[in-house]
């Protein structure tokens, strides 16, 4: 890339670049922008102006969705148009090429369906306005709880972007805070609402740091936050908030099945998205002789090749070497007595080009207590 980037906040009265900003590196460390961080002061007022605005009447908000699904798919948005975004998002996330592209496809599906989305979720028999003469019969009015809803947003995959435009749909006012490795598709999705006819106090950008973020999931009425079990356990019992942490998905093979003939879907169970969502699969649990999956499995995942992330035939994610090395000793660390059959020496694989591929591994343990199980190797993507 030769031009650097330049990522601002969206505040209620457009771009703003402030002061205080953090780099924006590639997996090789090279610098290629900088993204902004705006103090707990201006989050204070944006969010005070969003919160005094009004928002669209509902058939402008499913119209304006309806066409951001585009813009998001097709369009050039910040100068860089789908193809280049994809790119830009691969080389700085280290998310797999095709993983970018299939979540960006994902997240403009959501857009699309949330015409029925919310007319599935309003209970039956209830209204939307309480001007309908059903209320005089005993109808429900099915109204939003608060005006204001919050994104931690995660680096993972574009997809985590998928979820939080319901609250858009259902008339909330949208503040979401990128996460600071992969802030491009928030950009690119909060800048297509926009476009697409969100005014710019319904729907906001606040790049900032952990404290102000505090800030942001503090003063909204709702808010999903994305991250760790560190985040689970300081967000877990509000009812506020919606916490993404670790998923700790397993499956479960019951004797009567023939898992050879499954040996495909439990390995893409492991490793699709790159291996970073929450859905992929950490831990087999088999009825019988687990030894033989275990094996079958290390060796359907030990064929999936080492490449640059922006490789279109690239699986496996791709992260800054000190960050796998970090990871690598974590999980040896943590697989203490399970015997490994496949990553016992090390998982990961320098890339010529930078970075290094986070390379699958598979352990066997002796019981479904075995504390390994609950192990969730802490994605770097923040």
């Amino acid at each position: 890339m030769d031009e650097p980037v330049y990522l601002d906040a969206l505040g209620v009265s457009g771009a703003y670049r402030s002061r205080e900003r953090k780099p924006l590196t590639s997996l090789a460390g090279t610098q290629i922008g900088e993204i902004s961080q705006v103090p707990p002061l201006y989050v204070r007022r944006t969010l005070a102006a969003m919160r005094a605005a009004s928002v669209p009447p509902v058939a402008d908000r499913l119209a304006a969705l309806d066409k951001s699904a585009e813009l998001f798919l097709h369009g050039t948005i910040g100068g860089l148009d789908p193809s280049a975004y994809a790119r830009l998002v691969s080389t700085t996330s280290g998310v797999p090429l095709a993983v970018v592209r299939q979540s960006v496809e994902w997240v403009a599906d959501v857009l699309r369906s949330l015409r029925a989305t919310i007319e599935l979720a309003m209970p039956g028999g209830a209204v939307r306005n309480w001007r309908d003469p059903r209320t005089l019969t005993g109808s429900a009015v099915w109204t939003r709880k608060g005006d204001l809803f919050a994104v931690h947003a995660a680096g993972n995959t574009p997809a985590v972007h998928g979820l939080w435009p319901e609250a858009l749909a259902m008339g909330y006012k949208v503040a979401v805070r990128p996460s600071a490795r992969e802030p491009f598709t928030a950009f690119r999705l909060v800048s297509a609402l926009r476009e697409a006819g969100f005014p710019p106090e319904t729907v906001t950008l606040l790049p900032t740091d952990y404290a102000a973020a505090d800030v942001i999931i503090d003063e909204a009425d709702f808010a999903i936050v994305y991250g760790g079990q560190d985040v689970v356990d300081k967000y877990g019992a509000s009812s506020r908030v919606l916490t993404q942490g670790p998923g700790r998905s397993k499956i479960l093979i019951t004797s009567e099945v023939d898992w050879r003939e499954r040996i495909d879907l439990l390995a893409g169970s492991v490793s699709h998205l790159g291996g970073t969502a929450c859905t992929c699969a950490t831990a087999i649990l088999v009825e019988g002789d687990p030894e033989p999956v275990a094996r079958a499995l290390a060796e359907h995942l030990r064929s999936i090749p080492s490449l640059p992330a922006d490789d279109p035939a690239a699986i496996l994610t791709v992260q800054p070497v000190a960050a796998v090395r970090e990871v690598d000793r974590y999980l040896h660390t943590v697989a203490g007595n399970a015997r490994a059959i496949l990553g016992g020496d090390t998982i990961v694989d320098e890339l010529p080009s930078g970075g290094a591929v986070l390379r699958p591994a598979v352990h066997l343990v002796d019981s479904a207590t075995a504390p390994q199980l609950n192990v969730e190797l802490p994605f770097p993507c923040r």
